[in-house]
């Protein structure tokens, strides 16, 4: 499918990859507002290459991801699959996507308030969005419901994160938490919780009461075009769950 999508790229009219042939001459004349996606990559991977090559290799970035939005989740191994794109280059295209997140997140001069269900899918939408594989997150949390630290408990497979109470209290007691909530993604899109993750849920209950440290809630993120409620996110709280 790869193959195909990149192949599909090179024959392509050359006027198609980009607005124009020299995007660092558009960005001093207008600005990086004015450039395409294609163009703004582009200006990324310039090192030494022709504008031509440049352009090529941006526009298969985008054809894998999607869109650039798509590109919100990769990891350096993701983009080195497109030749042309090194080992060095890989891990700086990593380091912006996580200095957007960063962006997203807002400054950190004051601890998120995470006291809603609301508020915790919006904190967690930077890291969720776009991803194809499932993973599971601890938000520690401390007495006024502001979060000391996220941890990624768990990173599975396209189906599937497995998770144990062990593992979420163990780094709720690390961290010095007297509460948490845990969330996972459904890569599918759809937040609606499979059985597993009801059972998971359960279990964290259960064991929350033992340990004394409280669960606020339990989230499963999708996506807001995937859920017939239109929020992208499942609150076990919310549902009477917790």
């Amino acid at each position: 499918m790869q193959q195909m999508i990149l192949d599909g790229y090179a024959q392509l009219p050359s006027r198609t990859i980009a607005c124009g042939e020299q995007p660092q001459n558009r960005f001093e004349s207008h600005g990086a507002a004015a450039l395409s996606d294609t163009e703004l990559l582009a200006i990324l991977l310039q090192n030494g290459e022709s504008v031509e090559s440049v352009l090529r290799i941006a526009s298969e970035l985008l054809a894998l991801a999607g869109s650039i939005t798509g590109l919100a989740s990769w990891q350096p191994e993701d983009f080195q699959r497109v030749k042309g794109i090194g080992r060095s280059k890989a891990r700086q295209l990593a380091a912006l996507v996580e200095i957007g997140r960063r962006l997203i997140k807002g400054p950190a001069a004051e601890l998120p308030l995470l006291d809603s269900a609301e508020a915790i899918a919006n904190y967690l939408l930077p890291f969720t969005r776009g991803l194809e594989y499932e993973k599971f997150w601890v938000l520690c949390l401390n007495r006024k419901s502001r979060l000391k630290k996220l941890v990624e408990a768990t990173s599975g497979t396209a189906t599937s994160s497995l998770v144990s109470p062990a593992q979420v209290f163990r780094i709720a007691l690390q961290q010095g938490a007297t509460a948490v909530a845990v969330a996972h993604n459904h890569p599918s899109g759809s937040p609606e919780p499979s059985q597993a993750d009801i059972s998971v849920t359960r279990a964290l209950k259960d064991a929350s009461k033992a340990i004394n440290i409280n669960l606020i809630d339990q989230l499963v993120m999708g996506e807001k075009s995937a859920d017939p409620t239109g929020l992208g996110f499942y609150s076990f709280r919310s549902a009477g769950l917790l």
